[in-house]
């Protein structure tokens, strides 16, 4: 038997004209009052929908105020045609409210709810609850939970089985800083919340899990960025046994091109399936960043060996890095693109014009010997009308600055698609790099991955010439993803960390766990995790994470509304037996 529902008979967003002459109780907050002399209005929001209420008994109107939560009992008419309000779904109807219950008074506001998106962010996030019942950061959420109701759906269907892993876990060296927990059971003992879950996936592997997924909540105390929320993110983490890294490429796009398809904006452009695959090396001289944002069709040569050919003494020796554009550039244009070049870095911005009859012009011509000019047009496919910038620095700041010349240019001169969600794969990571500060070799991403070669190529290679079967997928020049085909043999596992400066002993005492499965035949396996949060992000068109996130940490990492990080009594001090140093 259905239960009658005191407060509410509908929401807002089933009432159509076909209820026309019933009478309903309707529940929300009151969004908007016109009080009009003789009659009045109000806008009524629920989560579902608005409806206009008005109220010919202009007494019902006493008490009332902007953000009451109310229940109001009516009969459904219709609208006069000159004041339909097609920009909602109720637009040719309204309620006449009879009676008029408050169930929540509100006081005085701290912002518009209409206009929350232009407050303060430290007063949204203190009353978040209230920046939620704006529509547009609402519907974020809203959007968020459909998204991610058809990412398990999939990958169930996918042959996937939904694993939940410890929240409290042991530190380990990841790359970013724990969050630790005081133990109060064992004095002097810590757990860590885990960065991700990456031993527990691979041990469910070990365990005979042949395809693991989850929306995993991961705990890194980094600092914020626009597309990075300190503290905490989900990701949508996946694992499989006797998988190559062409089989995780396989399931990665498959869910990833068949979730933006469906949930992108009207008329947006997806890549299709199969995404292209770009070796880190390539991205780094074609794009200048191992995250390229392909919607920008400029791409980057390197003209290190053409100039020291040449008489430039400021390139000789240098990496050179050059960006044709063919575009009409004013002098004002020049001189403010001088302005951002010196402002990242750079001690100037050399440049050549390709004028119509096919000579040059600009301050960098003068250097080119004439019999080195044609070299020139063929090793950057010039053409007349075109303009060719040129970066040097050592390697890796070139590159670097090259990235973030061919970025500006883009945006400068509106080459960017737009409406368009362009991914690709970067993979052939190095495995290790030189620590300068550290004096020793470290692992450049996840130090579970098997290198390319094997136990071969850690035997024979200098260090910073292996590879790693390591990959990330990228999206429109936001880092969506990182994985790696996992290094599953003890052997290898071993040399690996000991490159690294682990000894077998410390090895095993860091990572105990794998360590010990892995002698108890362990499968080829792979994985990746695509972050939730940051696919939410790109595909709502916002510019800071924090938009679809429901309760997110500011950019201090403070949680303005329950007031966290926040002091604890001595008595919980002592409890987990902890002392607080000035």
């Amino acid at each position: 038997m259905k239960v009658e529902n005191r407060y509410r008979d509908v929401v807002i967003s089933s009432i159509g004209e076909g209820d026309v002459g019933r009478t309903l109780r309707v529940a929300g907050w009151i969004e908007n009052i016109r009080d009009h002399g003789g009659v009045s209005f109000i806008d009524l929001r629920d989560m579902y929908g608005v409806l206009q209420v008005v109220m010919r008994d202009t007494s019902l109107l006493d008490g009332l105020s902007k953000e009451d939560c109310v229940s109001i009992e009516g009969i459904v008419e219709h609208r006069s045609e000159d004041t339909y309000n097609p920009k909602i779904p109720s637009g040719t109807i309204e309620l006449e409210a009879k009676s008029v219950e408050i169930l929540g008074k509100s006081r005085p506001l701290p912002f518009e709810i209409q206009t929350s998106k232009e407050t303060r962010e430290d007063v949204r996030l203190k009353y978040r609850y209230l920046d939620l019942r704006n529509r547009k950061v609402k519907e974020n959420i809203l959007f968020r939970s459909q998204v991610v109701d058809f990412l398990r759906r999939k990958m169930t269907d996918m042959g996937f089985v939904e694993i939940t892993t410890p929240i409290l876990s042991a530190s380990s060296p990841e790359g970013a800083r724990d969050y630790v927990v005081p133990s109060r059971k064992w004095k002097g003992k810590f757990y860590a919340l885990p960065q991700a879950p990456q031993q527990y996936k691979q041990l469910l592997m070990a365990a005979g899990f042949d395809r693991y997924f989850q929306i995993a909540p991961c705990f890194r105390d980094e600092d914020a960025r626009a597309d990075r929320s300190p503290g905490e993110f989900y990701q949508l983490d996946f694992e499989m046994s006797f998988a190559t890294q062409e089989d995780v490429f396989e399931v990665g796009e498959e869910v990833l091109y068949e979730t933006f398809a469906k949930f992108a904006p009207e008329g947006a452009v997806v890549t299709p399936r199969p995404f292209p695959v770009i070796s880190y090396k390539q991205a780094m001289l074609e794009f200048g960043s191992d995250k390229p944002d392909l919607r920008n069709p400029l791409r980057i040569i390197d003209l290190s060996e053409f100039f020291n050919d040449c008489l430039f003494k400021p390139f000789i020796g240098k990496t050179v890095r050059a960006i044709r554009v063919h575009a009409d550039m004013s002098k004002s244009f020049h001189k403010k693109l001088l302005e951002y070049a010196t402002s990242i870095g750079l001690g100037g911005l050399g440049y050549i014009e390709v004028l119509e009859d096919g000579s040059y012009k600009g301050p960098i011509d003068k250097f080119i010997p004439e019999e080195k000019k044609e070299e020139l047009r063929t090793l950057a496919s010039l053409e007349i009308g075109d303009t060719l910038f040129f970066i040097a620095d050592k390697e890796q700041r070139a590159a670097e600055l090259a990235g973030q010349m061919r970025n500006a240019l883009g945006e400068r001169l509106g080459l960017i698609e737009e409406n368009a969600f362009r991914f690709c794969y970067i993979n052939d990571f190095p495995m290790y790099e030189y620590d300068k500060e550290e004096g020793k070799m470290i692992f450049t991403h996840n130090p579970f991955s098997m290198p390319q070669g094997g136990l071969e190529a850690l035997e024979t290679k200098d260090p910073e010439e292996i590879l790693a079967y390591q990959y990330d997928i990228v999206c429109n020049g936001v880092e969506l993803s990182s994985g790696a085909v996992r290094n599953h043999r003890i052997d290898i596992m071993q040399k690996a960390f000991e490159i690294a400066g682990y000894s077998e002993e410390e090895l095993e005492s860091k990572f105990g766990a794998l360590y010990q499965a892995f002698q108890f035949g362990a499968p080829p396996h792979a994985g990746m995790a695509p972050g939730v949060d940051r696919m939410i992000m790109l595909l709502r068109g916002e510019e800071n994470i924090r938009e679809v996130i429901a309760f997110p940490m500011n950019g201090n990492a403070q949680e303005l509304l329950m007031g966290a990080p926040g002091e604890l009594t001595e008595h919980q001090l002592r409890e987990v037996h902890i002392k607080v140093r000035d």
